[in-house]
């Protein structure tokens, strides 16, 4: 049965250009290693809730944007192996270093799903 990373971050404005390189890259190197989909989609309609939403959710600042992604995969077990090997792959070495990331990785919502209703 079909698995899913999913995560929601904010992101700078002026780095929409950076972290879209960055993503395109991730991108690459999941579905090299297995991934079945990568998505990444920039807030267009996400205003901010009374007690939560997207933009609450990840503390966002006015100077920032929301990203909601997901990553799919063919099972949870695909997950993990293709996760271990991301996770050592050197071209993601930025992500490691959260230093240099265009976003404030301390502020990344993420988790893993499994699939409940598929129309």
């Amino acid at each position: 049965m079909a698995y899913v990373d999913g995560f929601v971050v904010a992101v700078p404005k002026k780095n929409l250009a950076a972290y879209k390189k960055l993503s395109m890259l991730c991108g690459k190197v999941w579905r090299e290693h297995g991934a079945l989909d990568y998505r990444e989609w920039v807030a267009d309609d996400v205003k901010p809730g009374k007690w939560t939403s997207f933009p609450r959710a990840v503390k966002k600042k006015p100077s920032e944007t929301v990203v909601f992604a997901w990553i799919t995969y063919k099972s949870r077990a695909a997950r993990d192996k293709i996760n271990a090997k991301v996770m050592n792959d050197p071209r993601l070495k930025v992500l490691m270093d959260a230093s240099n990331a265009p976003f404030d990785a301390k502020r990344m919502i993420y988790g893993g799903f499994e699939s409940l209703v598929k129309v």
